[in-house]
């Protein structure tokens, strides 16, 4: 019997040096599905809005210490979070990390009181799309469209919010 390497979610800033593999690949990624332009996306949003004091985090998942996926989230607004920057290594592809990551910003964001999760996607990622799809997430565009017609995909995903007896109710 085979046993999966465990993997430790830890929260960072961006100035972590684990970080850079995430926004190095990030950066070549957009660029070779939307042009030189498209690596300034990685610089769009200050890097403190993914800290705490400013609502956000940005999260990586380790394996044997080093980076193989991750993600992070700011503030949208009072009651919902907006997903970014969700990534794995090219060399970890395929083994369901993103959608690990997807729920651990989840997990993350309902424990400070986000509601709603919102994010976007580019049209010429068809397997960020199917990833937010199959996690639950409504799309907030006509699906039979072609995505090239639409720009950024948007989603949405309402969090359960926490009962009384502790257990949790969907709105």
């Amino acid at each position: 019997m085979t046993h999966a390497p465990e993997l430790t979610v830890v929260q960072v800033p961006v100035s972590d040096p684990r970080v850079r593999p995430l926004l190095r690949e990030l950066g070549d990624e957009y660029t070779r599905r939307y042009g030189k332009d498209a690596h300034a996306e990685i610089s769009r949003y200050p890097d403190e809005e993914f800290t705490a004091p400013h609502g956000g985090v940005l999260l990586l998942l380790l394996e044997h210490g080093e980076p193989v996926a991750g993600g992070a989230f700011r503030r949208y607004d009072a009651t919902t979070a907006e997903l970014k920057r969700i990534w794995t290594h090219s060399a970890h592809r395929r083994r369901g990390l993103a959608r690990r990551v997807v729920a651990e910003l989840e997990g993350e964001a309902g424990a400070r009181g986000y509601r709603r999760i919102y994010l976007t996607t580019g049209p010429r990622q068809p397997e960020a799309r199917d990833l937010y799809l199959a996690t639950g997430y409504a799309p907030l565009f006509d699906t039979e469209a072609d995505p090239e017609t639409i720009g950024p995909l948007p989603f949405e995903k309402h969090l359960p919010t926490a009962t009384p007896q502790g257990k949790a109710a969907h709105l």
